[in-house]
């Protein structure tokens, strides 16, 4: 038996039509705002066009230099005696997430070694994330011009299975009419 007490008989977090509540919507406890207009463009776009490799780049790449600033002037100012400015913290993100590393400026501060690590991390999942929009990019219009061309082979290996169908069901067919020979 445990010595505390159960939780409340509450609902988790939840989404309504305006807002986030806790618990029970008939306690009218609302404690979070309706969400940002951003947020409810971002959701109508990729609800109506789905998350395209391009646009998923934009996002990507918008949100990794929005964190190589925070990150450079949270750099700043944990470690002040490394980084002079905050433009030497946010050269060193920038070296950080796109893996360059010239090694000229290291934190010194347990917090900016972790901050390094995030930052890193990121970096390699941005290269990612870009190469394969690109990539995706060339696929998809190599794919568009076989098919304009007419020499998609999987579309040419789709016509020749369903001719070779067409066949085995006309045989099957007059062998029917014909009559089978008893098994």
């Amino acid at each position: 038996m445990s010595p505390f007490p159960p939780p409340p008989a509450r609902r988790p977090w939840r989404l309504s039509e305006r807002s986030a509540v806790w618990g029970d919507e008939h306690q009218g406890v609302a404690t979070q705002p309706q969400s940002r207009r951003s947020a409810r463009w971002l959701e109508k776009r990729i609800e109506d066009k789905g998350l395209r490799p391009r646009f998923a780049a934009y996002l990507i790449v918008a949100f990794w230099t929005m964190a190589i600033i925070v990150f450079g002037v949270v750099e700043r100012l944990v470690d002040p005696k490394t980084f002079h400015s905050i433009w030497l913290g946010m050269w060193w993100a920038t070296q950080t997430v796109t893996t360059v590393g010239y090694g000229d400026i290291v934190p010194q501060q347990t917090i900016g070694k972790v901050i390094a690590v995030f930052l890193m991390l990121g970096g390699l999942s941005l290269l990612a994330v870009v190469t394969g929009a690109i990539t995706s990019a060339f696929v998809t219009r190599a794919e568009a011009q076989l098919r304009a061309s007419g020499e998609d082979p999987t579309t040419r290996q789709l016509q020749e299975i369903t001719s070779r169908l067409e066949t085995i069901e006309g045989e099957l067919a007059r062998l029917r009419r014909d009559g089978l020979p008893s098994a």
